[in-house]
């Protein structure tokens, strides 16, 4: 691997790659180009690069607050394409390409998964409080009712990723979540993509993912509190309507905080951001590196090229 063949040094930040930890692999998220790099049982690593549906890189993409639902819903569908595709690879199995109808059924279980356990369960909990000690219908017990589901379902999401990080083989991933982060921070800071400067790095990053998820939870907690308390069914419907709303809200606030990550009050406020990636980043070593270099690598590379071809 020669990270000098190419200009990694970063345009100005109009744009930040990012990416995701996957099964003995890296994806990395280009200006218009996916990457992935996993590696092979043999010790190989296996690569590929593809563009980006203009669905995610289009004209919704930068509408404030209308895109933190784009990029929720284009985390989710790009992830589990590469996670699907990491998966045969890091078996030695011979590469089943999903199509995008069953990337959308898988989508959708998800996102159904997600809303019931973190959104609905919590609300179902709380219901049962409401009918005993919280029956009374006063504002503050309104309030008090809803900043409770709202703390359940804070707990339930931290618990969620406390218990999956026993998992052997979550543990690998998180170790990767971990070299992905500390190669995208050495590219931010204009260092050549070697593992000697890579190393210098910690492996949270203010821009991190599970940050995004993190933030969407808490403002749910504060928004939720002041809706007070209608009807079951109701507020079953709100907590699902607002989501996308909830998202854009948070994706603002994590670009707003990602872009000033060096200010002592934004420092202050992604304490708990922070916090949280000690439970989903992992020391990596040199091989899980190796692989997060080169699937940075082939992202620039990628979208270096569409900018030559756009001068010529």
């Amino acid at each position: 691997m020669n990270s000098k063949q190419i200009d990694t040094k970063p345009p100005e930040q109009t744009f930040f790659y990012g990416g995701q930890a996957l099964i003995e692999g890296v994806m990395i998220r280009g200006n218009n180009n996916l990457s992935v790099s996993v590696r092979k049982p043999d010790g190989n690593i296996e690569s590929r690069t593809s563009v980006i549906s203009q669905i995610f890189t289009g004209p919704l993409k930068k509408i404030p607050f209308v895109r933190g639902s784009l990029v929720l819903i284009e985390t989710m569908f790009l992830g589990i394409k590469s996670l699907i595709y990491s998966a045969n690879v890091s078996a030695g199995e011979e590469e089943e390409e999903i199509g995008n109808v069953g990337v959308a059924i898988s989508l959708s279980i998800s996102l159904a998964f997600t809303i019931l356990v973190f959104f609905v369960l919590p609300l179902l909990a709380v219901h049962f409080l409401d009918s005993t000690i919280l029956s009374a219908q006063t504002p503050i017990i309104s309030f008090i009712s809803n900043l409770i589901e709202g703390i359940i379902r804070l707990t339930f999401f931290i618990l969620y990723i406390w218990l999956i990080g026993f998992m052997p083989d979550i543990k690998r991933v998180f170790q990767y979540h971990g070299a992905e982060h500390m190669t995208v921070k050495a590219y931010e800071a204009n260092l050549p993509l070697e593992i000697p400067n890579i190393r210098q790095f910690s492996t949270a990053h203010p821009r991190c993912g599970t940050a995004f998820l993190l933030l969407v939870m808490i403002i749910s907690v504060i928004t939720f509190a002041f809706l007070g308390r209608p009807d079951l069914w109701l507020r079953i419907i709100s907590r699902i309507v607002l989501i996308p709303v909830i998202a854009g809200i948070a994706y603002e606030t994590l670009r707003f905080t990602g872009k000033h990550s060096n200010n002592i009050f934004v420092k202050w406020l992604i304490i708990p951001n922070m916090a949280l990636q000690k439970l989903t980043t992992k020391q990596p070593d040199d091989d899980q590196i190796e692989i997060a270099i080169d699937a940075m690598e082939n992202a620039i590379k990628a979208d270096q090229k569409d900018l030559a071809e756009i001068d010529e």
